[in-house]
């Protein structure tokens, strides 16, 4: 027996048919493979090994040319700290050398004055005249250690310090207060304030 809905059947199945193809083509179309390369072209640019090797590799020039600058810098500091030091060492020396150049050369004007002086009194009877030869010398030597920093010591009517005196007698009595200074038995010398021989002195005591 024939289907009364056999034509209609027929028509279905066409379109059915029809519309599968059309949903096939549909998806193929969907999946483009040139499309899909375009995608991950686009999408894997940026993380590609070659351009992922060349970004480090610029890193490594960049600290490796930080390192140069540093070590150089570097080389240069030690190089000029080297020369300051030997210069230290030679101005150093030359000081302890020729440091008193200055002073011995004040100091040959009086040899030439003594020199002088003992052709002068060498036929001189006059004590007089001796004694004014003597202590005209004697305070040139004075004044030219002066020049050079050499002080002396205050000591007779000063009050005992020990950074600067040396007791080596006591004498007890009423007519100095007690601690004061009353006899210089040898000069004492400073320079500024260091003292290069202390003053060796007579200080009072209480009764």
């Amino acid at each position: 027996m024939t289907n009364p809905f056999g034509v209609n059947e027929g028509v279905n199945e066409g379109e059915n048919t029809e519309v599968n193809s059309e949903q096939t083509s549909n998806t193929k179309a969907e999946v483009n493979p040139d499309a899909e390369v375009v995608v991950n072209e686009n999408t894997t640019a940026e993380d590609t090994p070659e351009q992922a090797e060349d970004s480090q590799e610029s890193d490594l020039d960049k600290l490796q040319s930080e390192y140069d600058k540093l070590n150089n810098q570097y080389i240069r500091l030690a190089a000029d700290f080297d020369n300051y030091r030997k210069r230290q060492a030679q101005e150093r020396e030359s000081l302890l050398k020729y440091g008193a150049e200055d002073t011995l050369k004040k100091l040959i004007d009086v040899l030439d004055n003594f020199d002088r002086g003992e052709k002068a009194i060498a036929d001189v009877e006059d004590c007089e005249t001796v004694k004014e030869s003597f202590n005209l010398v004697h305070k040139q030597l004075t004044d030219a250690l002066a020049k050079v920093g050499l002080e002396v010591i205050q000591c007779v009517g000063e009050e005992f310090d020990p950074n600067f005196h040396e007791a080596v007698m006591q004498t007890p009595t009423s007519e100095h207060p007690e601690h004061t200074i009353i006899a210089e038995l040898q000069k004492g010398y400073k320079l500024g304030d260091r003292v290069l021989r202390p003053a060796l002195v007579n200080v009072a005591t209480a009764e």
